[in-house]
């Protein structure tokens, strides 16, 4: 019994060891393989010309792209998919926002943000798959050292960006109301993320940076129903002023353009060079061509019952006044036919 044992043992240690030099063999017989490969590309290289290097380079990376095809048109489909399906989430966005009774600003923005995140997973999704190595947090690592550069290089860009994210969020112009900031005056058409468009009163298109309507004052001529004007008329001085004052008010009264729900308000506001001086206002249509046409109306109605009245409204008037009598010489009449 024993001595069967021990024949076991030797049989199986047999085995091991002709296992293990086997296994020794095969390594040796690698290494010696990936040392003849090397000595072999070290003997070949040099003997490579540079346009056949320059081939082989060439060669190398069409192969490289041959294999990465398939991941570049996943890629592609990924993105082309990104782009529709940006389109109905930012739809769908838009409505749910607009079924609230939001702001129409509010709406864009919430419409616009929700783009841009399934933008930004649709791209890094479609990275990972074009670059099977690449994982979401070296992702993330790399746009955070990215955004760096891009940020100082692209300020500009950004700064409008988020000025716009704050028009679209805070301020009470909406598309279609008309604002004026430093010497543009007109109509918004459209209001991005990055710059507003707007249409000036003689037709030209302005594309103004989001930035400067933020940093600058705005004024939104539209931003309630009605707007006040104020215009200034005067009378002679040998005038009734308040009988005129009186005269306007019931010729204010009969203008279309006049919003009666507001009030008239007509005064006498000081003593002119040639006339008593009246200030006018009243409330009108807030557009401009509204403001125009109110202005040439009420005008042409305080002229008209100003006249109708009787009551001057002078020219200026210019009195001389000399320290000295004049001398008034006639002249004779050979002189004047001279």
């Amino acid at each position: 019994m024993i001595a069967w044992i021990a024949m076991c043992a030797q049989l199986t240690f047999g085995q091991d060891l002709i296992s293990t030099l086997g296994q020794q063999d095969q390594t040796i017989q690698n290494e010696q393989t990936a040392e003849g490969r090397s000595v072999e590309l070290a003997e070949t290289d040099p003997h490579l010309s540079p346009i056949e290097m320059l081939q082989q380079t060439l060669n190398d990376i069409y192969q490289g792209f041959i294999e990465r095809l398939p991941y570049l048109g996943a890629g592609l489909l990924v993105i082309i998919i990104t782009w529709i399906l940006s389109n109905l989430v930012g739809s769908a966005v838009f409505k749910i926002a607009k079924s609230r009774k939001l702001r129409r600003s509010l709406c864009e923005l919430f419409s616009r943000l929700t783009i841009i995140l399934v933008w930004i997973l649709g791209l890094l999704i479609a990275a990972m798959i074009m670059f099977p190595g690449l994982t979401p947090a070296k992702a993330l690592g790399g746009l955070g050292l990215a955004s760096v550069a891009i940020g100082f290089a692209f300020k500009e860009i950004f700064e409008n960006f988020f000025a716009g994210i704050l028009l679209l969020w805070k301020y009470p112009f909406e598309t279609g109301d008309f604002i004026e900031c430093e010497s543009i005056l007109g109509k918004v058409e459209d209001i991005s993320v990055r710059m507003t468009q707007i249409r000036q009163t003689n037709g030209e298109l302005v594309v103004m940076p989001n930035s400067f309507l933020f940093k600058n004052p705005v004024n939104v001529l539209t931003d309630r129903d009605v707007r006040r004007i104020t215009v200034m008329t005067g009378v002679a001085y040998d005038e009734d002023a308040d009988q005129a004052v009186e005269v306007i008010e019931n010729a204010l009264k009969n203008c279309e353009s006049v919003e009666q729900d507001y009030p008239v308000e007509v005064f006498l506001n000081g003593f002119g060079a040639s006339s008593i001086d009246i200030e006018v206002t009243w409330w009108t249509s807030p557009t401009p061509l509204g403001h125009r046409k109110s202005r040439s109306e009420v005008v042409s109605a305080i002229k008209r019952a100003l006249d109708d009245a009787g009551i001057e409204i002078p020219f200026p008037y210019r009195t001389l006044t000399f320290k000295e009598p004049l001398p008034i010489r006639k002249e004779t009449g050979q002189a004047q036919n001279d």
